[in-house]
């Protein structure tokens, strides 16, 4: 079975930049920007990102803002910020090099074993496992998994499973494979199992149940939050600036935006620390939906912005925006009020 996978994956496997390499470093950064986010959109922040940071030690030296600043619009900024801490720590530690141990990787922050796993086998020729989405769905079909997908007894066997296939030569490979084969044949829906390398050792595809493994947990509905924001500025042209608060919540947190309040505009310039001139008309809506919210956000204009400026609120012009981290809402925001 290995060896048809691998084979497969040498003549099939997509030309991608974090490929091109074995650096540790560079791997670490692939991986985190692939988990939940497709290829085709990573690619751009990759290679912009290794342009900037080309080492560990270069991220390490870099302010958080900058980082922030090159992860903007690739979401999920908790794992921009977790890289640079862990980053952080294997300069402090290990001079710069990942550490080839696994535990040691695993201690890092932000690395779990799916991190620890693809770094140990891609990047040091390890054979550790990996599962990820498009792993899981791949063995839930090849081995006839039925219990739900995050499940504990589900997560438990794709793990064991996936340590017992991973072969001792070209680990890395033949887990790039795995992903890849999910990614381009053993699709969640109209999979080309007529292309597959694994087709006859499928239990699923023996049996029929390709249309209905992995078995899916049920989805919530994602919870709808109305919000008010304010795009609070100062001055006029070329020479006008915009008030930014700093976020500290898991879902913003580093990032600089517009004041926002689930009550009145008015409580939005309040708790951003903010003196304005509030305009009364709504300028329009905005909906920007999470993986478990769906946020509307009706926004409002103000003048004559000003405040005491720290590290957590302040003014901006529009040159000094390019070099923070704001996100995709933010940018939505600001276009909403600025532009019309």
């Amino acid at each position: 079975m290995q060896d048809k996978l691998l084979g497969w994956y040498d003549e099939a496997a997509r030309h991608l930049p974090w490929r091109e390499t074995r650096d540790a470093y560079a791997i670490w950064v692939s991986e985190i920007m692939l988990q939940q986010t497709r290829v085709e959109t990573v690619i751009p922040y990759y290679e912009r990102f290794l342009a900037r940071f080309p080492t560990a030690e270069a991220l390490a030296d870099a302010d958080e803002d900058t980082v922030l600043s090159y992860w903007s619009g690739l979401g999920y900024y908790r794992r921009a910020r977790l890289l640079h801490a862990g980053v952080r720590e294997v300069v402090a530690r290990f001079g710069g090099e990942v550490p080839e141990d696994p535990d040691a990787r695993r201690a890092l922050p932000g690395v779990g074993a799916y991190t620890a796993g693809a770094i140990g086998s891609i990047a040091f020729d390890r054979p550790e496992p990996i599962v990820d989405g498009n792993v899981t769905r791949v063995l839930a079909r090849l081995l006839r998994i039925h219990t739900p997908v995050g499940a504990t007894a589900t997560t438990k066997r794709l793990w064991k499973e996936a340590a017992r296939l991973v072969p001792s030569e070209r680990p890395g490979d033949f887990n790039q494979a795995l992903m890849e084969l999910g990614a381009i044949v053993c699709t969640p829906r109209q999979p080309r199992c007529e292309e597959c390398p694994l087709v006859l050792e499928c239990g699923a595809h023996e049996h029929g149940e390709v249309a209905v493994l992995p078995v899916s947990k049920p989805k919530k509905a994602p919870v709808v939050a109305k919000l008010s924001a304010v795009v609070a500025t100062s001055g006029r042209g070329a020479g006008r600036k915009v008030w930014l608060v700093r976020g500290d919540t898991a879902l913003f947190g580093g990032l600089w935006g517009v004041p926002m309040s689930e009550e009145e505009p008015r409580d939005a310039l309040r708790q951003a620390g903010v003196r304005a001139r509030l305009q009364s008309e709504l300028v329009g809506t905005v909906e920007h939906v999470l993986t478990h919210r769906r946020l509307q956000v009706a926004v409002y204009r103000a003048l004559g912005a000003r405040g005491t400026e720290s590290d957590t609120g302040r003014l901006f012009s529009n040159q000094e925006l390019e070099g923070v981290g704001i996100s995709t809402l933010t940018r939505k925001l600001l276009g909403t009020a600025l532009l019309r």
